[in-house]
């Protein structure tokens, strides 16, 4: 009975310490990474916020500006066109994305639930595994040719970097989009059916309403992949800074501008401080993304 006794106390001992060891450990790691994205986020916005603080630039000049000339004489800032070029791109990319996406969840969940979950879903998430180099490379051989041939202009622009993103972002979509589906509750089928809707029917007045708030969680982070995206886009966008006349025209969009400027400037000049700029605008987009995926997430809940 002692004996017993003791390898008790011994075993809650050891809960006790093991209990002790996961809470630190957990504790560092929150630590860790909330210091980490404090520090990103101090270093970026000090960076970004000298132009205007050290180099006298007006924010509304950087932000509505049509011109982009660091180096002349007297040096402009204009970034409307990256803006321009990164809200284009990205919003037709999601446009074609999002209808496709949706198609291949509904047919996966409630067409061919079987072929679908096993066979079509994996292909789909495989996509998401490929390196952006890769898109960029099959989009500047197959899709600009052939924009080139058919279209007027160079094949480079805004459609060849929007369809290219749009098979980027597609597996992102489709997944949420697929979760959402295969989360709903049977019933409500069920009680369309019992009411005598057909399937299509039960498809586009139940089940699409009813997950619509994730459906949009799903486009919205396939839109913030598509606007931080950076070398698959400037391979076939054509990297001029100007706001195109049409979609077949050259374009460049901020991750273009900061990836092929950046090294080539001095830290602390005026022309490195508004590449900071830059991508100080692509971390408050991204901030702004995480707050309506979060909104979103709130109504499918409620």
């Amino acid at each position: 009975m002692a004996q017993t006794t003791t390898d008790k106390k011994i075993s809650a001992n050891n809960h006790f310490a093991e209990e002790w060891v996961g809470r630190i450990y957990t504790t560092l790691c929150v630590l860790v990474l909330v210091t980490t994205i404090v520090a990103m986020v101090y270093f970026v916005a000090s960076r970004g916020l000298s132009t205007f603080f050290k180099n006298d630039v007006n924010v509304l000049d950087l932000l509505t500006g049509l011109k982009w000339s660091p180096e002349g004489e007297p040096p402009l800032f204009g970034a409307l066109p990256f803006i321009f070029g990164s809200f284009s791109t990205s919003m037709l990319a999601a446009l074609i994305a999002a209808p496709l996406s949706f198609c291949a969840a509904v047919f996966m969940i409630e067409i061919t639930p079987k072929f679908g979950r096993k066979y079509l879903q994996p292909v789909i998430e495989l996509l998401a595994g490929i390196p952006s180099v890769v898109y960029g490379f099959i989009g500047l051989s197959v899709i600009v040719p052939f924009f080139r041939d058919v279209f007027p202009g160079q094949g480079v622009g805004i459609a060849a970097g929007a369809l290219v993103l749009s098979i980027m972002i597609l597996p992102t979509m489709t997944t949420v989009a697929t979760d959402a589906l295969a989360s709903l509750p049977s019933g409500l089928k069920e009680g369309s059916y019992a009411l005598g809707a057909t399937r299509w029917q039960t498809i586009y007045r139940v089940v699409l309403p009813t997950t619509l708030p994730s459906l949009m969680t799903g486009v919205v982070l396939g839109l913030a992949r598509a606007f931080g995206e950076a070398l698959a886009v400037q391979m076939v966008i054509g990297n001029a800074p100007f706001i195109p006349r049409g979609l077949f025209e050259s374009a460049s969009t901020l991750t273009s501008a900061i990836t092929l400027s950046m090294g080539n400037t001095v830290s602390g000049s005026a022309h490195n401080n508004a590449l900071w700029s830059l991508a100080l605008i692509l971390m408050v987009m991204t901030f702004v993304f995480v707050f309506i995926v979060r909104w979103l997430e709130k109504r499918s809940k409620l």
